[in-house]
């Protein structure tokens, strides 16, 4: 891949960004189903490739740009700042934690049920489908592509050599459900009054329809904090964000080389972005930072990523285990909608819907479809999800190395309900914690407040 490939490859996904905002502006079905122009980008970059393969000057490489640009989006989560309100420290304490319990809830409940799900039922079933089958499902639905080809690979490793085929298909089904999934339930809650940030669709005005703001309502992307004689504003922020990203891919990869610690890359970047904001505010150069500039950077990088993310799908994917993968989807499927509807509510008090919404997304393939149905419901982060996703992650990273890690050897060497056993006694002690610590809110009413409203 050379420098002409990156810049073909961003150039391509603009022209597709640009056709989808002008579709969105254009079409009513789309205004209907809230689908940013993003992911109509990502559809039709998709359709293309199967459809005209070699037609676009695309490179072979766009599948590892999602990754690339999370790490951009997290350095500015962590730039942001990362606080607790004077006062309100409980509130957000019993936020931050109930939310980390629900994250972790909603991936173990997949490291668990799915694996157990296949060895009682389909293994009868179909007895030549070994009992690594059911994690398939969770590496390709809580984990996405990238992570089914490394449990994939693992199996196949240990003989199971049809794994990562495998993998891949779920990882594809998981972000298809995830999309038209979100917006069935971005719908509903608009229509139930579950959102906090938009309200029912026929209420929305013009231009959060079409996404084209009239000159009267234009507002300011930010404040110039520096003289564009010595630098441009634009360019200081920028650079800022690159340099804690690729301090995180650095810390990365350090971590990895030395100890073999394959956390997330953009844990690092989030803490190092964290980093620099106790340090410029330590210096006060945190003056000289515009908040609202960065946030359109990590707007401009989610739109990207959105692109990416879908337009990378692989279609191609042939597996000879239909009906048992089938069966399989279906039980992945109901798991998610369960953790969405059931738990979500249960264990986030304010602004439950579009926090759990964001988990449904990312529990169904990858973090650009929690980013797509969250920019959806709430554009501004006012929930702060992301926020507290980047808290969350410092804790269950622990789960997902020991479930990828040795998942596959404990479920192929005899080890399997040992292996489950420790996923349920996982979900059990953060059901147990929420109800001793009082954040179960399963009585309260769906359409309760935001974060920050009413003491929630």
């Amino acid at each position: 891949m050379t420098v002409n490939d990156f810049l073909l490859d961003f150039a391509v996904a603009s022209v597709f960004i640009m056709l989808g905002q002008l579709l969105r502006a254009k079409i009513k079905f789309f205004q209907r189903f809230f689908i940013p122009a993003s992911m109509l980008a990502g559809f039709m970059g998709l359709a293309f490739r199967y459809l005209l393969p070699g037609f676009l000057p695309m490179s072979d490489k766009i599948g590892s740009y999602p990754t690339m640009l999370i790490l951009i989006i997290f350095a500015g989560v962590g730039l942001n700042g990362f606080s607790m309100n004077k006062g309100k420290n409980n509130g957000e304490v019993g936020r931050m934690c109930s939310y980390l319990s629900y994250k972790m809830v909603a991936q173990v409940i997949q490291y668990g049920l799915a694996p157990a799900f296949s060895i009682l039922l389909i293994s009868k079933l179909w007895p030549e489908i070994n009992y690594g089958f059911g994690l398939l499902l969770a590496a390709g639905f809580s984990g996405g592509h990238g992570t089914a080809a490394a449990v994939g690979s693992s199996f196949a490793n240990l003989g199971f050599t049809d794994a990562l085929d495998i993998g891949q298909t779920c990882a594809t089904v998981g972000i298809l459900a995830g999309v038209f999934g979100g917006m069935f339930f971005i719908k509903l809650g608009t229509k139930k009054g579950w959102t906090k940030y938009i309200s029912d669709f026929s209420y929305l005005s013009g231009e959060l329809k079409t996404g084209l703001v009239p000159k009267e309502n234009r507002t300011e992307l930010g404040k110039a904090t520096t003289s564009s004689v010595v630098l441009d504003p634009l360019a200081w922020h920028f650079a800022i964000l690159m340099v804690a990203a690729g301090a995180g891919r650095l810390l990365y990869k350090f971590f990895y080389d030395k100890f073999n610690f394959d956390g997330p890359s953009y844990l690092y970047s989030f803490l190092v972005g964290l980093l620099f904001f106790y340090i410029f505010k330590k210096t006060h150069v945190d003056y000289y930072v515009d908040t609202n500039v960065t946030s359109r950077i990590t707007g401009t990088c989610t739109d990207y990523l959105v692109f990416f993310g879908i337009a990378s799908i692989n279609l191609g994917i042939i597996v000879k285990y239909a009906m048992p993968l089938a069966l399989l989807l279906l039980f992945g499927v109901f798991i998610v909608v369960i953790t969405l509807m059931y738990f979500g509510p249960a264990m986030n008090k304010g602004s439950w819907f579009e926090r759990s919404l964001f988990v449904f997304g990312y529990s169904t393939g990858v973090f650009a479809i929690g980013f797509i149905l969250l920019r959806i419901v709430d554009p501004e982060n006012k929930s702060l999800t992301l926020n507290d996703t980047a808290f969350a992650c410092i804790f269950t990273t622990f789960s997902e190395l020991f479930t990828w890690s040795f998942g596959p050897m404990m479920l192929l060497n005899g080890q399997h309900w040992l292996f489950i056993g420790i996923q349920v006694a996982i979900m059990t002690v953060c059901l147990i914690v929420n109800l001793v610590m009082k954040w179960w809110w399963i009585k309260e009413p769906l359409n309760r407040p935001a974060v920050g409203e009413d003491g929630y």
